[in-house]
């Protein structure tokens, strides 16, 4: 099975994954640059439970966009009319990007403005990137991450 039929076999599963195959599949992807990372996002995300999923419903989370280094809009999400705003209030702003190791491998990561969290990236092909969300508190209560994914507009 390739790659990105094992991701959409991931992002298509009817039931929670086991994080574990997550954690396999992520360490397995190659890192992302800065420059190919650039551009904007759709998301989604990898069901395992967690509980940041019902917080990104909340707000309506549609995706990221990755306009440069150090202008990075986190969390494009919808409005109840259907336009799209950078909610800046959730995460006490908004995020830059730079190279940081996670798991043996440095790749680009999200770095929030506000709040102590970290996303790192993984690429399943050129559109396609997984993500884990990173930091203080970003383990579930049976201590699994949030795993996301992004897709090129």
């Amino acid at each position: 099975m390739s790659t990105k039929e094992k991701f959409e076999e991931f992002k298509n599963s009817a039931s929670d994954l086991n994080p574990k195959d997550l954690d396999n599949f992520f360490d397995s992807l190659e890192p992302i640059t800065l420059e190919e990372i650039l551009g904007e996002w759709k998301g989604g995300q990898l069901k395992t439970g967690h509980p940041i999923v019902a917080a990104l419903e909340g707000i309506r989370w549609y995706g990221k966009t990755f306009i440069s280094q150090l202008d990075v809009k986190p969390l494009v999400c919808v409005d109840k009319d259907g336009n799209f705003f950078s909610d800046t209030e959730s995460m006490n702003g908004e995020a830059s990007i730079w190279p940081v190791a996670f798991r043996d491998k440095v790749s680009t990561s999200l770095v929030y403005d506000g709040v102590p969290t970290v996303a790192h990236f993984r690429k399943v092909d050129q559109n396609t990137l997984i993500g884990i969300r990173d930091g203080k508190d970003a383990l579930d209560q049976t201590g699994n991450y949030f795993y996301f994914f992004l897709e090129r507009n």
